[in-house]
């Protein structure tokens, strides 16, 4: 039952990051960070009291009665978990007041929470300046695009004794998100021993956020991080880290998922050349940026309906991603999407014309030019366009990313990424949107890309030009054969037979791959993208308690 306080709400409780903890997570973080009768507890962000009911259950069970300190920051919830505490007959202490602006004191053998989950978007102001000063003080300087949580995991670490444990529930954006850098390094510098508990249930009712439990204890450095999954919170009771992963400074931790002889197969494909980053192949640049695609991007009939002339747009490829998911966009396909009443031009005078003076200033009635990309560039209804790429790269995507070329030279927005290919491989490039649908680039997109809410597999472009490819002499041998088999997979492409065009690729481009080791490679994949998948469509099995 969750009970809701007055003035309080979930949509405001969503606001600042407090999402309430089901009972089998919280036991199981007091049970593993709570040792003695006399270890002193602090939890940095309690909401209403869950962690701290479980803390004060654990303490019971080792005869303590060794006071607990908490903090929080909202009035209501705050008295409600100094309440519980006098309900519970336990002595402690709840502070009212952000936790990031308390001058840490390394006192305490166990910080058991689960800190506020606040995107960078609304992470902002003086909440913001706290936790970037505070994880400063430390010596981390997190990126701007830190999450709330990033500085919390920092400064409570800062309130450990030197044998202190570490107890946290955090999103799973700690295993592979840029600004979670920082972090992931931080943890390898400060604490003896580090481990990750993943659910593959979401824990957390009505939020895709997927949770991990950082379980960190000691002092000192390691290069090995722990991994233990389990199916839900229900199986927290049989935790067993089965996989350790060798990590280094600057690296993501989303390998430890892997198996151990998938990666030995990408990292032999990758020092036989037969595959190689895409960067190799040319640059990844994001796609342009309008500042308001409602407006500057119209249908061929609305630009008709406009006045405009040919000169006032400029011809792209339609935002999404859906249309380039079958090896080519041609100009056939930009025509009829057009037709079909798809935003397939830009505006973009660079001399306007009468009707585009009058849009223009259509626009500045609606206040678009005030808009923030708009408001930065002169003119303001100019979009910044570079030259047209090669070839599109989805980078948001359910499945797996793809490359569609771009034969008739269209601009792209920012909703895929633009890849321009050097001269020296332009000869075999045309087949190398159908060479990237193998297994082994597959699993380098799950293993270097990020998951988001929904099961979506996103790659940013240094993403992208991470992702291992066939290289260009590998393409060089394998032409014909892929040029020969072109027509027919694209034909299964459109008609949605993905799986079955990679494995025809598979055929052709890793047909010298011991099958074994094949196997591996596709079986990682399906199960990193069924695992991500899975995550989006779970469900929480029961609706857990307040935090």
């Amino acid at each position: 039952m969750t009970i809701e306080l007055a003035g309080d709400s979930a949509e405001l409780r969503k606001a600042r990051g407090a999402f309430f903890t089901p009972p089998d997570v919280t036991d199981f973080l007091a049970r593993w960070a709570v040792h003695s009768p006399a270890d002193r507890v602090l939890e940095p962000s309690c909401g209403d009291g869950a962690i701290v009911t479980a803390a004060v259950t654990r303490m019971r069970e080792l005869g303590g009665r060794t006071p607990i300190r908490a903090h929080e920051l909202h009035p209501g919830t705050a008295a409600e978990a100094e309440a519980l505490l006098r309900a519970l007959d336990y002595p402690g202490e709840v502070r009212l007041g952000d936790f990031l602006a308390v001058t840490p004191e390394p006192l305490f053998e166990a910080v058991v929470g689960n800190p506020p989950y606040v995107r960078y978007q609304g992470f902002t102001g003086e909440a913001r300046a706290a936790g970037l000063s505070a994880a400063l003080a430390q010596g981390v300087r997190l990126s701007r695009l830190a999450s709330s949580w990033a500085p919390f995991v920092i400064h409570a670490a800062a309130h450990l004794s030197p044998s202190g444990r570490l107890a946290l529930v955090l999103p799973a954006e700690l295993l592979s998100s840029n600004y979670a850098q920082e972090v992931r390094d931080y943890l390898l510098s400060r604490f003896a021993s580090v481990n990750v508990v993943m659910i593959d249930r979401l824990v957390f009712p009505g939020v895709q956020t997927e949770a991990v439990l950082l379980l960190a204890e000691g002092t000192g450095t390691t290069d090995r991080v722990g991994f233990a999954v389990v199916s839900d919170a229900a199986q927290l009771g049989d935790v067993r880290f089965n996989t350790v992963l060798d990590a280094k400074p600057g690296e993501r931790w989303t390998a430890a998922l892997v198996s151990s002889a998938a990666t030995s197969q990408l990292l032999s494909l990758r020092e036989t050349g037969l595959l190689s980053p895409l960067g190799d192949w040319g640059r990844v640049s994001l796609g342009a940026v309008t500042g308001n695609n409602s407006f500057f991007t119209l249908s061929p009939e609305r630009a008709r309906e406009l006045g405009l002339r040919r000169t006032d747009v400029v011809p792209i490829t339609p935002a999404g991603s859906a249309h380039l998911r079958a090896l080519i966009f041609s100009k056939a396909d930009h025509t009829a999407m057009g037709r079909q009443g798809s935003r397939s031009l830009l505006f973009r005078p660079v001399n306007p014309s009468a009707a585009a003076k009058a849009y223009i200033a259509h626009g500045e009635d609606l206040g678009i030019d005030q808009a923030y990309k708009c408001r930065v560039r002169t003119p303001w209804w100019r979009t910044p366009l570079g030259e047209a790429p090669d070839f599109f790269f989805t980078y948001m995507n359910e499945a797996t990313p793809q490359l569609a070329a771009n034969p008739s030279g269209l601009h792209c927005l920012n909703s895929v990424h633009g890849v321009y290919v050097g001269d020296s491989g332009f000869e075999v490039a045309d087949v190398l949107p159908l060479a990237a649908l193998n297994s082994a680039t597959a699993l380098s997109a799950e293993v270097g890309g990020r998951a988001y809410g929904g099961g979506v597999l996103k790659m940013e472009p240094r993403e992208a030009s991470g992702l291992l490819v066939p290289s260009l002499a590998a393409l060089r041998r394998h032409a014909p054969e892929l040029r020969a088999s072109w027509l027919r997979l694209r034909a299964m492409l459109i008609a949605g037979h993905l799986d079955d065009v990679r494995v025809a690729v598979d055929s052709i481009l890793l047909s010298d791959v011991d099958p074994t080791s094949l196997h591996e490679v596709r079986e990682a994949h399906r199960l990193l993208s069924q695992r991500r998948r899975t995550r989006a469509k779970s469900r929480p099995r029961s609706p857990g308690t307040n935090a």
